[in-house]
């Protein structure tokens, strides 16, 4: 009746034990908090059945930043064990242990924290910068939540009942199939990232349509600011992309449970194919995460210069010439493949050529700070530090692009140190500014800015001690993935340092936690009575903050590029003109739908083949209950939105 489900699936090492012990407290002691409070109506009414972007927004954050913890200890016990697992010293993790713990980082910190942290910014954003009351599909908003709910839920089972994958963070054949990961690990990391990436694939969607259809009267494609841009076009990535990685995983996942042979050399199948298809999903996923990081930088250094952003076209044209470029270097991640000299020297040579409109975004930042008025708040810090981080992973990442240099350093740990500084110097900076940028807007009030930038020097400092020793050991000869090594090779050394570095990032987790405990504390002084607490250019400045459910009162009309800040200073005043809106409905179908999600691929999994086709079968019914019901909307009065106006004014 529960298929491969025996009790023999809770038992772990002390380590997981403790682990597991850790999250079911956790969980009983925000369960318990829940009945103490009696806040459960509250919880559900408010935010678990929630259609509006901003609070969905906010609990991709939530989600994110507990996942970021998640993964910032997997990394640590990682350094620790490189830096004591020299010679007769093993450490105290086994190699298996290891290397699960090896690819739930990487799975977790790419799909769980990177891609729920752009999730919730633009959430939060998007339809307030351009104009826009709601997004195009409210409901489908909060399906896509919470299949990333799901997936992440699922990923974390795999702590408790079962096996993490031990193959790395994709999962390569043959290591990925039954002859040698037979346990539940490799479908654990299947169905999570299934589930979670069909979420990601339908908000590539939703924001698309959003920023095509949705813009304020006037806002044309040139007057859209640079974040809206740098989405725009991540999301049409993920249209392109993520089809590839729903594809893929299903080829894998029929190979373990159907007995076919995709991906099985010595039945006819290909494992190679499966690294070009998860590659030129991967290359335009790096894109898909750094494009709004680029976005984000492009607002943040305008805003704190005082300036308009230098060169805009320019900009556009290099977003888009990245998005395009993006889908013809995958494989460059592979050029030991043999493919032969002619594949490799158009794959390098377009890795080369990418690197040409990511610069022209850095100078034109420059440029833009160029007799501006620097106001050095947390925010520029962050971009400071992605600037230094980001041209060493850039410049590095030209030298990748030779495909003679790459054979030397390829499995090494230069190519890890290289996918970091774009990943945590990009992309992980990137959104911490934004965080930080657009925090008022959405609680009402600014965070602290000394912790904040204690926090963000902590993280610039530590990124430079945990992975420049990196590049010096890939040059080596370490190769990733490596749990123990001689000691007579002299690499021991530079493992502490890096060790020391990711102890100092830590202190710089420590220093936002305490960041965001302080400013909840000191919230009336920092409150923002303004809407506006940064000066900023951009439309969602032009509301109250936090800003309100409907977002607008009237629809704004846009003449100009920089449309909020043109209107502040211009001194013509119009009489606003009040009309019915017509706002979504709360709905708990969303959640519904990702559970029974989550049930059929806990069913797979474990080879519980009865609850499959219930699964199923309910997922199909809530959907055409859903698309059948036509009372999903309620309607704000003008009247109402004129009293709403007014109190705002009033306060």
């Amino acid at each position: 009746m529960f298929g491969r489900l025996t009790v023999e699936a809770l038992i772990h090492d002390p380590i997981v034990t403790g682990a597991q012990v850790t999250m079911v407290l956790g969980a009983l002691f925000v369960i318990g908090l829940l009945f103490y409070t009696k806040r459960w109506k509250w919880l559900w009414k408010e935010w678990l059945t929630s259609l509006d972007p901003k609070k969905i927004g906010v609990m991709y954050i939530i989600v994110a930043l507990i996942m970021l913890i998640r993964g910032f200890a997997d990394a640590g016990m990682m350094r620790l064990q490189q830096a004591l697992a020299a010679g007769d010293a093993h450490g105290f993790l086994t190699s298996d242990h290891f290397q699960q713990i090896f690819t739930a980082h990487g799975t977790i910190m790419i799909f769980f924290v990177a891609m729920g942290l752009m999730f919730g910014l633009i959430n939060l954003v998007i339809p307030l910068q351009i104009g826009s009351r709601d997004v195009a599909f409210p409901f489908l908003n909060s399906v896509s939540f919470w299949l990333f709910v799901a997936g992440m839920i699922l990923v974390n089972l795999s702590l408790v009942l079962g096996e993490m994958a031990a193959t790395g963070w994709l999962a390569y054949p043959p290591l990925s199939e039954l002859a040698y990961s037979p346990g539940v690990g490799v479908d654990y990391w299947i169905w999570s990232i299934q589930i979670a990436g069909i979420g990601s694939l339908l908000s590539g969607v939703n924001f698309l349509v959003t920023i095509i259809k949705m813009r304020a009267p006037g806002m044309t494609l040139m007057k859209m600011p640079l974040f809206t841009w740098s989405v725009l076009n991540a999301m049409l990535l993920v249209i392109f992309a993520f089809p590839i990685l729903t594809v893929t995983l299903a080829l894998l996942a029929l190979d373990r449970t159907m007995g076919m042979h995709f991906f099985t050399s010595t039945a006819g199948g290909n494992p190679m194919m499966y690294i070009n298809l998860i590659w030129a999903w991967g290359h335009p996923e790096v894109y898909i995460l750094v494009l709004p990081a680029f976005g984000i930088f492009s607002e943040v250094v305008s805003t704190f210069t005082g300036k308009r952003l230098f060169g805009y076209k320019s900009m556009v044209f290099a977003l888009c010439a990245i998005a395009v470029l993006s889908y013809l270097v995958w494989l460059h991640h592979f050029f030991t493949m043999g493919a032969g000299g002619n594949v490799n020297a158009f794959f390098g040579i377009m890795t080369a050529v990418i690197a040409v409109p990511t610069g022209v975004k850095v100078f034109n930042w420059l440029f833009t700070m160029r007799r501006g008025r620097i106001h050095f708040t947390s925010p520029m810090i962050w971009f400071f530090g992605f600037v230094t981080t980001f041209t060493i992973g850039g410049a590095t990442g030209v030298l990748l692009s030779v495909p003679a240099i790459d054979f030397q350093v390829h499995n090494s740990l230069f190519l890890v140190a290289h996918f970091h500084n774009m990943i945590i110097g990009g992309v992980v900076f990137g959104y911490f500014a934004g965080l930080t940028y657009w925090f008022p807007k959405i609680f009402g009030f600014k965070l602290n800015e000394r912790l904040g930038k204690y926090g963000a020097y902590s993280w610039i400092i530590g990124f430079l001690f945990a992975f420049i020793p990196l590049y010096i050991l890939g040059l080596m000869g370490a190769t990733r993935r490596l749990d123990h090594y001689d000691a007579s090779i002299g690499w021991q050394g530079l493992f502490v340092v890096a060790g020391i570095g990711v102890m100092i990032i830590g202190v710089g987790v420590l220093f936002q936690v305490l960041q965001l405990v302080v400013s909840i504390r000191d919230r009336k002084k920092n409150i923002d009575t303004t809407g506006d607490p940064w000066d900023g250019r951009t439309l969602e400045w032009s509301t109250a903050s936090p800003a309100p459910h409907y977002n607008f009162t009237i629809t704004p009309e846009i003449t100009s590029r920089d449309a909020w800040w043109e209107q502040k200073h211009s001194k013509v005043t119009e009489t606003p003109k009040y009309r019915d809106i017509y706002m979504p409905k709360n709905s708990g179908m969303g959640l519904f739908i990702a559970a029974f999600s989550f049930l059929g691929s806990f069913a797979v999994i474990w080879h519980i083949w009865w609850l499959v086709p219930i699964s199923v079968l309910a997922v199909i019914a809530l959907v055409i209950y859903r698309t059948t019901n036509d009372d999903s909307e309620y309607r704000i009065s003008a009247a109402k939105l004129a009293k709403l106006e007014e109190r705002e004014v009033g306060t």
